[in-house]
């Protein structure tokens, strides 16, 4: 009987900017002193957090101009809220015709995830394309995905 795997598959994705990452320590973390390990962990974990921040910024813009489309694709009025991090969410309340007071549904745990699949279902449906493509917000690599496909496919 074969194993099913390894419990710690994430631990491949830390690893792998980290590795990218290595050579730049070595190099920038040079010295003779006592701290000499010390920079090139510093240098290994500014890397990282710089290659998270431009990925997350990269995203952010992406969401950004995805929903901002979406809602001037369905005439929605301020498009322009997408750009704004909370007040992005009212304007998808908008987009799929929900109460406003949904938002706070959205602090609560666990149940921020059932009101999201429904806010992206009736953003969908808003699009005219069917429902379950706001289902599809929670499958790992299609949710990154679904925010481009209704907001650039006709």
């Amino acid at each position: 009987m074969k194993p099913r795997g390894h419990s710690l598959k994430w631990l491949r994705w830390a690893i792998v900017p980290l590795a990218m990452l290595l050579p730049a320590c070595v190099a920038f973390g040079q010295s003779d002193n006592a701290m000499a390990g010390a920079g090139g962990v510093f240098a290994a974990l500014a890397g990282m957090m710089t290659f998270l921040l431009i990925f997350g910024l990269a995203f952010y813009i992406y969401l950004a101009l995805a929903l901002q489309t979406i809602a001037q694709k369905t005439n929605t009025e301020n498009a322009w809220m997408a750009w704004i991090p909370i007040v992005n969410i009212f304007l998808m309340l908008n987009i799929a015709k929900k109460p406003l007071w949904w938002f706070i549904l959205l602090l609560i745990p666990l149940v921020n995830i059932v009101i999201g699949i429904m806010i992206w279902m009736g953003v969908a449906e808003a699009r005219g394309k069917p429902s379950w493509w706001g289902i599809l917000i929670i499958v790992p690599v299609v949710g990154l995905i679904v925010p481009g496909y209704l907001a650039w496919v006709d």
